[in-house]
């Protein structure tokens, strides 16, 4: 069986207004869909588009349900966990 990885990220809008969470098997792909509004949804009327969190995970259990975790938390909680990788809020997808 191939391994495979998951990803739970946090992307926002360029005035920080908007944070949006996701799970997703290949990163780059889902984040290339956001970026240029390939689905119509929440981040294409929002133009959210910059990714500034993700985790990996090997389970997609896990991912899964820590995706919940972070959709049930604050606004707070998401912005912390933000700052505390990302400090600046730099949009991540160029290093992914």
């Amino acid at each position: 069986m191939e391994d495979r990885q998951y990803y739970v990220y946090l992307l926002t809008n360029p005035a920080r207004t908007v944070i949006n969470t996701g799970v997703t098997n290949d990163l780059k792909r889902r984040v290339y869909e956001h970026r240029e509004k390939l689905v119509a949804s929440f981040t294409s009327r929002y133009n959210v588009s910059r990714l500034v969190y993700f985790e990996v995970f090997d389970d997609v259990e896990m991912a899964i349900m820590r995706e919940k975790q972070i959709k049930a938390g604050s606004r707070e909680k998401k912005v912390d966990m933000i700052i505390s990788t990302n400090t600046n809020w730099k949009d991540l997808y160029e290093e992914i």
